[in-house]
């Protein structure tokens, strides 16, 4: 028997307390499609809260998704400290020149202040906005970059990495500058109405660094940040693989971390089950390809070897669905959950 409709806070509460809601929480983190929806350029839907803030309820209200998502694009973070960004037409913003050249930059280095930063009280607008409109049902979505991936864009991916290994002294001094802006910025977003914040940190994936790095230079960051931020954290790594680190994403505090396609999502559930939860799995990158069978395929395997249970939210793996996703996709992907997600999930074991 199936239970009554819950809200989409509801849902997402009761998956992240590892319980059964009535149906698997779709977090379909559509960034740039609400332009589109309104007819504007990347350029002029970014420019704007109001736009923003329209565009996330229309996305969710079109695609019955569980939450509202405030990220604007990640080199706003560095756009916030002065570095360069480079708009495209139809993609995310990204993070132009490097703002440090030499290592002896990272010593007179100063955060921007949030409160007086135009480009992030735009964002902190738009969340404003979008809780004013959809009241408590629906979770806000707040995103922080966290300090040690920040970096990528503050150096370069290069030099931060041969900094790492060359000026780890300066590059730890780096990172606490970060902390300090993490947490003052997660925070603001959460005063403005966001009820989690999503803490995105690629770098700390085993795709790029060791597992020992992640250790040295940023768990006790981590966990140190994410314990003076006032609100749920997920951490997030954009694709990269995580396994070696469930336990110590756990440690940091994080309630969830989002996984990567490229690694067993049954597997990755069986470990964490009952301590922390996962979003993923879904392929953002093949998602630009599928057919509306494939999409619904795509759902079903991710939901039969992670769904059950609760403790899993569906959602793509990168955390940006790519602007070339067609609506159809979106849609398919949506119907899907609508038609296999509902708890108890009996077609898993029936079809296993």
């Amino acid at each position: 028997m199936r239970m009554t409709a819950m809200t989409s806070l509801e849902r997402v509460l009761t998956t992240l307390g590892h319980q059964e809601p009535d149906r698997v929480p779709l977090f379909l983190l559509v960034t740039m499609h609400g332009a589109r929806e309104l007819g504007l350029s990347l350029r002029d839907y970014f420019a704007h809260a109001e736009y923003v803030a329209e565009g996330q309820l229309r996305m969710a209200h079109k695609y019955q998704n569980d939450c509202l998502y405030a990220l604007f694009y990640a080199a706003l973070e560095v756009e916030a400290w002065g570095g360069e960004v480079i708009l495209s037409d139809d993609g995310p913003a990204n993070a132009g020149e490097p703002m440090i050249r030499k290592p002896e930059d990272m010593r007179t280095l100063k955060a921007p202040v949030v409160e007086t930063s135009p480009v992030l009280g735009r964002v902190l607008d738009a969340i404003r906005q979008m809780r004013a409109r959809s009241e408590d049902a629906m979770p806000i979505i707040g995103v922080v970059i966290a300090p040690f991936s920040l970096p990528v864009m503050q150096l370069g991916f290069e030099q931060y990495l041969t900094w790492m290994y060359e000026r780890p002294d300066l590059v730890k001094q780096l990172l606490q500058i970060n902390a300090e802006f993490a947490v003052a910025w997660a925070n603001a977003q959460l005063d403005a109405g966001a009820t989690a914040i999503c803490y995105f940190d690629p770098v700390a994936s085993t795709t790029v660094v060791s597992r020992e790095q992640y250790l040295d230079f940023d768990h006790r960051l981590s966990k140190d940040v994410i314990a003076r931020i006032k609100g749920p954290v997920a951490t997030h790594v954009a694709s990269g693989r995580c396994m070696p680190l469930l336990d110590d994403f756990a440690q940091t505090g994080a309630l969830a971390v989002a996984v990567s396609i490229e690694e067993d999502l049954a597997l990755m559930k069986q470990k964490v089950a009952g301590r922390v939860s996962l979003l993923g799995n879904l392929n953002g990158i093949e998602m630009r390809r599928w057919t509306e069978a494939e999409a619904e395929a795509a759902v079903k395997a991710a939901l039969a070897a992670a769904g059950r249970g609760g403790g899993f939210i569906l959602a793509d793996n990168h955390g940006e669905i790519p602007f070339q996703v067609p609506e159809t996709t979106l849609m398919a992907i949506s119907e899907a959950v609508q038609r296999w997600g509902q708890y108890p999930l009996d077609w898993v074991s029936n079809e296993r």
